[in-house]
């Protein structure tokens, strides 16, 4: 994962700013206050449309799923119209174990037909383990993808077990490629228990894509149908903003950064009812 260890190096944040039912797109540089636990800081850069974005479409295609992917694949090639020049966007299933099944591409003609196919491969056998998924993900976008706008959109019924990798894990990595994770949740899909059952396998979690988005700054969607909803999930993915600021040192190894970003009081004062959407922190270097 990145490190962040002096002066020179950035910490990155993606904002999305919801008022009511819509998006805020139109604010400005001047219009965010961000805070790197108790300190203010100053943003070097600022960016929201004009800045490309590599997105991994990653598909949960177990055997549940199987009627979702194919009716997203009939709607995906129209819903990727939002996408802008030069964003990229990559197809990678999993189930037991991941593959990449399109590399980052703009071509999405051919994302299209890899989302049509997806259903009929199986070569990532049985199963459900979505942080593997999330992790293989974050680790494909931290190796390949320029620095800058990372999503991951991840299309699940969250139904399955994580064998020996807990959310706070898959967070290291999410934070540390610098990747919004948001999340289509089909079928049965549901939030899990906050309070686990006192007999519950510590080695096993149930997964919880719900937190994972959150802790991003990213969304969780349960739309009634993922064909219709998948236009309007990346229009907003699109639309947010990013900011960025010079790491501060000195930092403990390891220690977790809590990052907060608000409205100026000028902004607040426009928009009084504004959300802000943002990822929990990042770890400084080991």
């Amino acid at each position: 994962m990145p490190i962040f260890k002096g002066g020179a190096n950035v910490v990155r944040v993606d904002v999305q700013v919801q008022d009511g039912a819509g998006l805020l797109t139109g604010l400005e540089q001047k219009d965010f206050i961000v805070f790197d636990e108790n300190t203010q800081q100053i943003t070097t850069h600022f960016d929201r449309q004009r800045e490309a974005m590599s997105l991994v479409l990653l598909l949960d295609v177990s055997g549940s799923m199987a009627k979702f992917i194919d009716a997203m694949a009939r709607s995906s090639r129209q819903a990727m119209a939002n996408l802008k020049n030069g964003d990229k966007v990559a197809v990678m299933l999993f189930s037991r174990s991941q593959k990449v099944k399109q590399e980052l591409t703009d071509d999405f003609d051919s994302v299209a037909r890899q989302i049509n196919s997806a259903v009929n491969d199986k070569s990532v056998g049985s199963g459900t383990l979505i942080n593997h998924a999330v992790v293989a993900a974050a680790d494909y976008l931290a190796a390949t993808a320029p620095i800058g706008r990372r999503s991951i959109l991840i299309v699940t019924d969250n139904l399955g077990l994580n064998y020996q990798l807990n959310n706070e894990q898959v967070l290291r990595k999410l934070h540390g490629s610098s990747s919004v994770l948001n999340a289509i949740v089909v079928g049965r899909g549901k939030r899990p228990d906050a309070v686990p059952s006192r007999y519950t396998n510590t080695d096993f979690t149930p997964s919880n894509v719900f937190h994972l988005a959150e802790e991003t700054g990213g969304e969780a969607f349960t739309p009634e149908k993922v064909e219709s909803a998948l236009a309007s999930i990346f229009e907003r993915i699109r639309s947010r903003y990013a900011l960025e600021y010079s790491a501060p040192v000195p930092a403990k190894p390891g220690e977790f950064h809590k990052i907060r970003v608000f409205l100026s009081p000028e902004a607040e004062r426009r928009y009084p009812k504004a959300k802000l959407r943002t990822r929990a922190g990042y770890y400084a270097a080991e």
